[in-house]
């Protein structure tokens, strides 16, 4: 049969144009076994890890500079958005859930096997530089956590973030529960210091509640729209859907329709979980951000460093800065931890390559430290908080290139059979895309033409337009 009737065929069989290649993370696909039980909480304590592995994405030091500016200089006000980007997660990390289970394909495999070769190309490109911006913001907020505690130059700084890469490779070799376990230490680490960060800080309980509470202002005002688009933007990850559909192929369940649905069943609800304790985290850097800094005359706050020198002495309380730069530090490292496994995901999903996985490893990281040493070497250690959002900016670039294809696989029966998408996921699926997509586009805009010019262009166009 030629290679054409090939082709052919496993497009009617499984409405994919390529047949599936070889297994993601293969070294641990199918290593954590699920019990047989019908115990709820023994299946659910097999397949909790996955979902806190992609939270940390969620609460990475990109995600910082924006609720550190967002409670500055609004208060309580952006909590709605935090809670909407937060919900836009969860569905997104489901899907993601849903296509790894279903179909046995991370979704670099899926593009793969669906698009053709050039396009395959194009996304594999743009992921590598989403990662690579990802990791240039873990890196410099590592850098950054050790120069506040330690007194370490950020350059130094950059250049010891680069032994994780040994820590991945050792744990891994332990077993992937390993990594699980580090990962869920580090945000209990992260989680207790805001605790206290909140306790010390004092913030108005009603105040809260009225920010989780959406409205029209955040729409009316420019300022709070523009910091509500880099929160969106910082939010959701590119790299932690391809992350999410791979690592949760890393469960035993049973291959049969009944097996699929329970897997589907205990990873939603363990990403579920997990992406609430991120909100819980990026909500209380904002609250904390708001109380200490919005009602004392410090609203132009924005720069972590910044942060960590006024919070002790305008809360009253020695320890406050330290449990900062504590919690920036385990951020930063939790966050490299599971960046560096998106790496051989993409690679391998996208060209079906692989390399040595320390070298892979080595050179994702590279990426990221020469340009921030460059950077901090070059124009000095005040531009870091340029660097974070120029990092959100090109995760923003490839953010809809990463959700457009879920989106298609999920809701194709052809590739999900009976887990194909329901209408009413479609719906809320695809305004969740829609909304991402066109908010990092005006977030591109808002940071590459000036007001001047986005100003000349609306008179323009106002000009130019026909008299009613």
């Amino acid at each position: 049969m030629s290679k054409a009737n090939n082709i052919t065929r496993v497009q009617a069989d499984t409405g994919w144009r390529r047949s599936a290649g070889q297994v993601s993370l293969p070294e641990v696909h199918r290593s954590i076994v699920v019990p047989g039980t019908p115990s709820f909480w023994r299946k659910l304590a097999a397949f909790t890890g996955p979902g806190f592995l992609v939270a940390v994405g969620y609460m990475d030091p990109g995600n910082w500079a924006t609720d550190l500016a967002g409670g500055a200089r609004f208060g309580y006000a952006l909590l709605a958005v935090i809670m909407i980007s937060n919900l836009m997660a969860i569905l997104l990390q489901h899907l993601c859930i849903k296509l790894g289970v279903a179909t046995g394909r991370d979704l670099a495999q899926a593009c793969r096997d669906h698009y053709t070769t050039p396009t395959v190309w194009f996304l594999w490109i743009l992921c590598e530089i989403a990662i690579a911006a990802c990791d240039l913001a873990e890196v410099v907020g590592s850098a950054i956590g050790l120069q506040l505690l330690f007194g370490i130059p950020l350059v130094w700084g950059c250049l010891i973030t680069a032994s994780d890469v040994l820590l991945v490779l050792y744990l891994q070799t332990k077993g992937f529960r390993y990594i699980e376990a580090i990962v869920i230490t580090l945000i209990i680490i992260i989680g207790g210091c805001f605790t206290a960060e909140l306790i010390f800080s004092k913030p108005s309980f009603g105040g809260i509640l009225l920010g989780f509470v959406p409205g029209p202002r955040i729409l009316a005002n420019q300022e709070m729209l523009y910091v509500s688009i880099g929160i969106l933007g910082a939010t959701v990850m590119p790299h932690n859907l391809y992350l999410h559909s791979s690592i949760v192929q890393t469960r035993k369940f049973a291959q049969t329709p009944q097996g699929r649905r329970e897997a589907i069943k205990f990873a939603t609800i363990d990403s579920s979980a997990a992406l609430m304790l991120a909100l819980f985290i990026n909500a209380a850097i904002l609250i904390l951000s708001a109380a200490a800094f919005h009602w004392s005359g410090h609203q132009e706050v924005a720069e972590i460093q910044d942060a960590y020198r006024l919070l002790s002495p305008l809360l009253g309380v020695g320890l406050a800065s330290v449990l900062f730069a504590v919690a920036l530090l385990a951020s930063g490292q939790n966050s490299t931890l599971t960046g560096t496994l998106a790496g051989p995901i993409v690679m391998e999903g996208f060209l079906n390559f692989r390399i040595t996985p320390w070298l892979r490893r080595l050179i994702t990281r590279l990426i990221a430290i020469v340009p921030a040493v460059i950077v901090i070497g070059v124009f000095g250690e005040g531009k870091t908080t340029e660097l974070l959002i120029a990092s959100q900016v090109c995760l923003s670039m490839q953010l809809g290139f990463a959700v457009w294809p879920l989106m298609r696989f999920t809701g194709e029966k052809a590739k999900m059979g009976e887990f194909a998408n329901h209408l009413w996921i479609k719906i809320l699926g695809w305004t969740t895309a829609g909304i991402i997509i066109v908010l990092n586009m005006k977030l591109l805009l808002d940071t590459f033409l000036p007001d001047a010019v986005l100003k000349s262009l609306y008179n323009f166009l106002h000009l130019s337009a026909p008299m009613q």
